[in-house]
């Protein structure tokens, strides 16, 4: 098999496959849950670094707009000035 890294020791490449097939599928899910966790905390962290000024619910429309787009971001901010009233 090809490597599929090229900073990662071939012998450990195919020692963590090994492994990844090994785990069950409740494993490996509770691995892809674990990372997008993170990744949601980073961003949501860097987004509070970059704008301290921005009130959470501010914060929360740049993170949907960073990861889904700004016609989802309008959408939202619509619905909650809305629901404001």
């Amino acid at each position: 098999m090809a490597t599929q890294s090229t900073d990662t020791n071939p012998e450990a490449e195919k020692f963590l496959i090994t492994l990844i097939r090994k785990a069950s599928t409740i494993q490996k899910l509770d691995q892809v849950f674990s990372f997008s966790s993170a990744i949601i905390s980073l961003s949501k962290r860097a987004i509070e670094r970059a704008n301290p000024n921005l009130s959470k619910q501010e914060k929360d429309i740049l993170f949907v707009r960073y990861h889904y787009g700004d016609k989802l971001a309008d959408k939202l901010y619509t619905y909650l000035k809305q629901r404001e009233k």
